[in-house]
């Protein structure tokens, strides 16, 4: 029997670029991203950088970080929301002190993004192989 991919819950400050550990993780872990402030739709300049790196956002909307959602998942990546996630026993927390890209020029953004894809290489690296 082989075991379900740990799920991976980020929060929403470019969460959706998030989308990118899914697929560099090739089956090996499940993400859901959520944020604490989730607005109607991702932020231009955000979009921009995400496609440009490939990353399809054709379904993507900022979705909101709920108690349930924290619940499902075994890994909680936090991007400085605080004492505004939900925290919940028996998960591993990780917060990676992004820039919130805001209102940022695209050059910024791209910068953030790349930091993203550090982190995720970082987390990837750290996971028990499949």
């Amino acid at each position: 029997m082989t075991a379900s991919p740990p799920p991976v819950l980020p929060d929403e400050r470019l969460a959706a670029g998030i989308a990118r550990l899914a697929h560099r993780a090739q089956g090996r872990v499940v993400v859901s991203s959520a944020g604490t402030h989730p607005t109607a739709e991702v932020e231009p300049t955000v979009a921009e950088a995400l496609t440009e790196a490939g990353v399809d956002l054709t379904d993507a909307f900022p979705k909101p970080l709920t108690e349930e959602a924290v619940q499902a998942a075994d890994i909680v990546i936090t991007m400085g929301c605080g004492d505004a996630c939900p925290v919940l026993p028996g998960r591993r927390y990780l917060d990676w002190p992004i820039t919130d890209p805001e209102g940022a020029p695209i050059a910024v953004v791209r910068g953030i993004r790349d930091e993203i894809g550090a982190h995720i290489t970082e987390l990837l690296a750290s996971l028990p192989s499949t």
